[in-house]
């Protein structure tokens, strides 16, 4: 059986490598990772977990490329660093003092047959000095090194939802061999949907947010809901709707909605006499031009001592010189009347957003996973380990070990990539190097910097 060596660089919990040995595998390839690298202690106890028979190497800007053994491929989840000399035209130079600048010592040096490099969507236009580009100067310049270093290269921004996840997750790969350019266009794609990956009858979260939301709204008119006080149209639940912060009447919910849109108006800043801005405190009197009550000025106050609304005066933009630079910030106008204005954001609740079971869920951030919950049964929980695990496409048999926590489990998953986008680069791949191997495509030597 034929052998392929890989490195695997900036690992993570190994999410290129899964599916890059996936497709070799399938295609009757031999795997052999022979170094990997990764310096988070999480990610290393879940690496070892599920590689005990390997050794993970720290920061590979201490590893000697002379040091590692040779291979065909690398494989990088690199982090996106600020080029300092980026645009400059110096290529190989340019990278020096970012973490891509290892990715390309290593190439320099090892000269192996390909790599798969994975990064964010924002890598594209990051350092972009017009938007009429297709591209920044940071893209630019790891394009033009991986061409100095004689690499036939090709990048695309993919999304996960048509690999067979149910998440919306755009990421850029660029994907290189030396002797021919790997076309991104016609990957195999399947879909699927939450309630494909979801398990049933697992403990559910019973809290005070939780509760509310299941007092005022069945398990099903849940699905797909945010729990904010932002815009967010027919798919947002505010606090007033579940009366989180106190009873609301239905003529103060009313006059909640009215407000949350009526305040965004650039007519109410002409009158008020300050620069628009999204959301602006109104008066009891330019409330009642759009909401006439006889109990107008009770109800507000109501809903100020709850917490709903502020009162506060309106606020106009300032703009300071600094050492470093102009500083621009909203600054409250004490002379103008104080108005009422909507509380609104995020609440800093339990819950952020109740995926909908027949559609897929939002671009998962580490930040945000613990906020996410679904529907079981008649209650409500986050999603557990092995879903978190699916949403990223990750075999049932892979492990998160027990002795992470759930905040570092969702840091992990909230930075992997997936799984099936790259087995599908990955098969394309292994059909160029079949080729390469039976010596129908012709190498291009690298230079030698």
């Amino acid at each position: 059986m034929a052998k392929v060596r890989f490195i695997d660089l900036f690992a993570g919990i190994g999410g290129i490598r899964k599916g890059f040995e996936t497709a070799f595998n399938n295609a009757g390839f031999e795997t052999e990772c022979i170094l990997t690298s990764e310096i988070k202690p999480h990610a290393l106890k879940t690496l070892h977990a599920n590689y005990p028979n390997e050794e993970v190497k720290g920061d590979i800007t201490q590893i000697k490329s002379s040091d590692i053994p040779d291979f065909d491929f690398l494989l990088a989840g690199f982090p996106c660093q600020a080029f300092s000399n980026a645009g400059r035209r110096l290529g190989f130079m340019d990278a020096r003092g970012t973490l891509f600048f290892d990715i390309a010592r290593i190439l320099k040096e090892k000269k192996p047959y390909g790599f798969i490099l994975e990064n964010v969507e924002g890598l594209v236009t990051h350092d972009r000095q017009d938007t009429s580009q297709d591209m920044g100067k940071t893209l630019t310049t790891i394009l033009s090194i991986l061409d100095e270093l004689k690499y036939k290269v090709t990048w695309k921004v993919l999304n996960s939802k048509k690999f067979g996840v149910p998440q919306e997750r755009k990421r850029i790969y660029i994907v290189g061999t030396k002797n021919t350019k790997v076309s991104l266009d016609n990957l195999k794609t399947s879909k699927k949907k939450i309630k494909d990956i979801l398990d049933q009858g697992l403990p559910i979260v019973t809290n005070k947010l939780s509760t509310l939301l299941l007092s005022h709204y069945k398990p099903s008119e849940l699905y797909g809901k945010s729990i904010k006080d932002k815009r967010g149209g027919a798919s947002n639940i505010h606090s007033w709707d579940i009366e989180l912060k106190g009873a609301v009447s239905e003529d103060q919910k009313k006059l909640l909605n009215l407000l949350f849109k009526e305040r965004r108006k650039k007519i109410w800043a002409d009158i008020i006499g300050i620069t628009w801005m999204d959301g602006m405190p109104l008066t009891e009197k330019q409330i009642s031009t759009f909401f006439p009550h006889n109990n107008l000025r009770k109800m507000l106050d109501d809903l100020v001592k709850k917490g709903y609304l502020k009162f506060e005066h309106p606020k106009e933009i300032v703009i300071e010189e600094t050492p470093e630079g102009k500083k621009q910030y909203r600054k409250p106008q004490t002379k103008l009347p104080k108005g009422y204005n909507i509380v609104s954001g995020k609440l800093s609740f339990e819950i952020n957003k109740i995926l909908d079971p027949n559609s897929i869920a939002p671009t998962l951030v580490a930040m945000d996973m613990k906020k996410i919950f679904v529907v079981d049964g008649n209650g409500l929980r986050t999603l557990s380990r092995r879903e978190g695990l699916r949403m990223f496409g990750y075999p049932e048999d892979f492990q998160l070990p027990t002795s992470i926590s759930n905040e570092e489990v969702y840091d992990l998953l909230g930075n992997t990539v997936v799984v099936p986008v790259i087995s599908s680069i990955s098969e394309l791949l292994v059909n160029t190097y079949k080729k390469h191997q039976r010596g129908t495509i012709k190498s291009t030597p690298v230079c030698s910097l």
